[in-house]
């Protein structure tokens, strides 16, 4: 019997050891690793820079509580302010992208009491949209426009309403006096790799500086790189500028770290006592992200991004696959389409799960995004080797699905 809360429904699979793209199990068969963790693996498994720069650190200082002066998190704000971000703000460390949402919520509460209603009541309401996923707190399931992450959880903390993803005019004749924030992602991850478009991205920010609403970008999934631009929003819509971003997997590449970077118009609200997290931004959280970013930086490993989403996306397009009705998705954040009346799946059974377990099976390691698409997330490292090995498990799992073959 299990004493672990039964929480996750898990694949049939347990995972010992990782190098690179590919991961072991207990029996000592590989697998390709096109999930790296949900995105977090950004480098891989257990890259060397990482191993070296964590080593280093556990050696000489691991934990150092936030009442001092901790240099490691100096270094890494000022890297991602200045070298990712390149809009003037400040940096808030925490541990997991659910809390960093949690920060700009409270941050856009926060902002609401400095710029109250006309009668002097706070501004509290954040507009966020269907098919979001913003974190499993009671704040981040609140905000999430997906029903199913909210049963049995009532009442959930008021102040959300949800609207129509891309859709401008519900968002314009939604806004109401209370309003005070629009949360979005720019590449909806866990909700199908829906993209924002650059006239959606770019009304959402016109909106905003008419109304004086913060907007507020959840790149967990889509941030540092990982859609072919440090920032995943400047990949869409580059000249925008939020007010609040928050952040996680990919930027500490497997080390527990998340953060959030608020604008200068709204960071001074922000002072002593307004937050805070025991273990966020420890020296050893920051020396492993330093690693992690730094390498990207570095290593150009955003033009590798580019190119092998070029390289997916021709592969999958020469296939003219009956399953397959898209690519969604920017850089190595993708999403294949499935058309599921095609497509053979057992009686109870979700096509995309299906189709995961069936690529498990073959050893390749790749997640749903909702019940009709798979997504790849492999290393932003990842080769065209590798690429070509995991598509044609791919190809031969979709055609060995296809109803009537």
């Amino acid at each position: 019997m299990s004493h672990i809360l039964s929480t996750y429904g898990r694949f049939p699979l347990t995972l010992v050891k990782g190098e690179g793209t590919r991961v072991w199990d207990e029996a000592g068969k590989s697998y390709l690793d096109f999930c790296s963790g949900i995105a977090v693996c950004a480098l891989g498994h257990s890259p060397k820079v990482m191993v070296d720069a964590i080593s280093d650190q556990a050696a000489t200082l691991i934990h150092c509580c936030n009442l001092y002066n901790i240099p490691q998190q100096e270094e890494l704000a000022t890297l991602i302010v200045e070298k990712h971000v390149g809009i003037e703000g400040k940096v808030f460390f925490s541990n997991s992208g659910a809390e960093s949402n949690d920060g700009l919520i409270k941050s856009a509460r926060r902002y609401g009491h400095s710029k109250p209603q006309a009668d002097g009541s706070p501004r509290y309401e954040i507009l966020s949209f269907n098919q979001s996923f913003h974190g499993r707190t009671l704040a981040g399931i609140s905000a999430t426009g997906q029903d199913k992450v909210k049963e049995g959880f009532e009442p959930l903390p008021s102040g959300f309403r949800h609207l129509p993803f891309n859709d401008l005019n519900a968002l314009t004749e939604a806004i109401k006096p209370e309003t005070v924030a629009i949360m979005l992602e720019p590449i909806q991850g866990e909700g199908g790799v829906n993209v924002a478009t650059p006239e959606f991205l770019k009304g959402v920010a016109e909106l905003c500086k008419k109304h004086d609403l913060l907007l507020l970008m959840d790149e967990v999934q889509a941030g540092f790189g990982r859609c072919g631009d440090p920032m995943a929003w400047r990949e869409i819509a580059p000249e925008i500028e939020p007010d609040g971003i928050s952040w996680a997997k990919g930027m500490g590449g497997g080390f527990p770290i998340g953060a959030f970077w608020l604008s200068d118009r709204i960071a001074p609200l922000m002072g002593p006592g307004s937050h805070g997290t025991t273990y966020g931004g420890s020296p050893l959280a920051c020396a492993a992200s330093l690693a992690v970013l730094k390498e990207i930086a570095d290593k150009k490993i955003i033009d590798n991004v580019r190119a092998q989403e070029a390289h997916i996306r021709e592969t999958i397009r020469s296939w003219n696959h009956p399953l397959v009705t898209e690519v969604r998705g920017k850089g190595l954040l993708l999403g294949i389409g499935l058309d599921t009346d095609k497509m053979a799946t057992p009686e109870g059974k979700l096509p995309s799960i299906h189709l995961s377990l069936e690529l498990l099976k073959a050893g390749l390691l790749a997640p749903p995004a909702g019940p009709a698409t798979l997504r790849l997330l492999p290393p932003l490292n990842v080769t065209t080797e590798e690429i070509d090995q995991a598509l044609d498990i791919v190809h031969s799992t979709l055609t060995s699905l296809t109803t009537g073959h």
